[in-house]
């Protein structure tokens, strides 16, 4: 199938000369079927023909989930970790797309936990990809002040994990 083709709902190849635009309707249509529904849901699933398309987010609980709507498709920031993005604190990434993991092993010490000293090069977590642990790294010297993912959560590429307070940083 070329990009400029698009699956009709009954599985047949229809060209399609705006397949941006189309897409877009889509995602406006999924956005207002969430915003109809009388309880946000955690997760949805959208399949046309061989593609489907999953998005997941976290609620804190329910007094939230009632009254704040998930945050829009493709955007993992919940309100957490919004409270920090807006608080000029540096963030440790995500690798690589995976399961994060806060301990060497199940029941160990995580590496880390808030208020901890850490500096660059320092291993802060682990995300297993594909049977791989990939080390996860500090990259800059100063005090964690949140750990924003649970152990064992699964995590995207460059997903904030933790966010720490630089050294140096006013």
């Amino acid at each position: 199938m070329s990009p400029d083709t698009a699956v009709a709902g009954d599985g047949s190849d229809r060209t399609s000369p705006d397949l941006p635009a189309a897409l877009d309707a889509v995602r406006r249509s999924a956005l207002q079927l969430l915003a109809d529904l009388p309880r946000q849901p955690s997760a949805l699933r959208i399949r046309a023909g061989e593609l489907t398309l999953e998005a997941e987010w976290s609620t804190a609980g329910p007094a939230v989930a009632a009254a704040e709507p998930p945050a829009p498709l493709g955007s993992a920031a919940t309100p957490a970790v919004e409270a920090v993005a807006d608080s000029g604190q540096h963030f440790v990434r995500a690798p690589t797309v995976g399961v994060f993991y806060r301990a060497p092993e199940p029941g160990a010490k995580p590496f880390v936990t808030e208020g901890d000293i850490v500096s660059p090069g320092q291993q802060v977590g682990i995300v297993e990809a594909m049977k791989l642990m990939i080390p996860v790294n500090a990259d800059v010297h100063g005090t964690v002040v949140a750990v924003l993912r649970d152990d064992g959560a699964g995590v995207e590429y460059d997903e904030r994990l933790l966010a720490l307070a630089p050294f140096g940083a006013e």
